[in-house]
């Protein structure tokens, strides 16, 4: 036997190729849907800035999105002790989606921060391929 034939010790010959997994539609909906809610939470926090967000939402969502997160700042830099705490630290806590049609999904996600809970509730509609949020409200 020559020598390029013999294993090496310690080898071990590779395994077949594991099974791919379907694709899941509706976790995909739901991993996007978390994203977009935490970057929409950080846009109201002041961390993020609400433009990283314009290929998810449609223009009107992102125009409001932009002007609570103004009202969320001028509420902060008010007296009140609690308003430089408002969406700190937010986390989304679960996320659930529901198939409208073949290009519509509705879903809701439950966000916590440091002083409050909140809900949200999203609307996603396929256009040209891509999945963009034309409803959100962040309670």
């Amino acid at each position: 036997m020559s020598p390029l034939a013999e294993p090496r010790p310690g080898y071990a010959a590779p395994q077949s190729p594991t099974a791919l997994r379907p694709v899941d539609p509706d976790r995909d909906i739901e991993a996007l849907c978390r994203s977009t809610v935490q970057a929409a939470i950080e846009v109201l926090a002041g961390t993020r800035p609400a433009q990283q967000l314009a290929r998810r939402l449609d223009e009107r969502c992102l125009t409001a999105l932009q002007h609570r997160a103004a009202l969320t700042r001028r509420v902060a830099s008010g007296t009140s002790p609690t308003a430089g705490r408002l969406h700190r630290n937010p986390c989304v806590r679960s996320v659930h989606a529901c198939r409208i049609s073949e290009d519509v999904y509705e879903a809701s996600a439950v966000v916590s921060d440091e002083l409050r809970v909140r809900a949200v509730a999203l609307r996603l509609e396929r256009s040209r391929l891509v999945w963009r949020v034309t409803v959100l409200e962040i309670g």
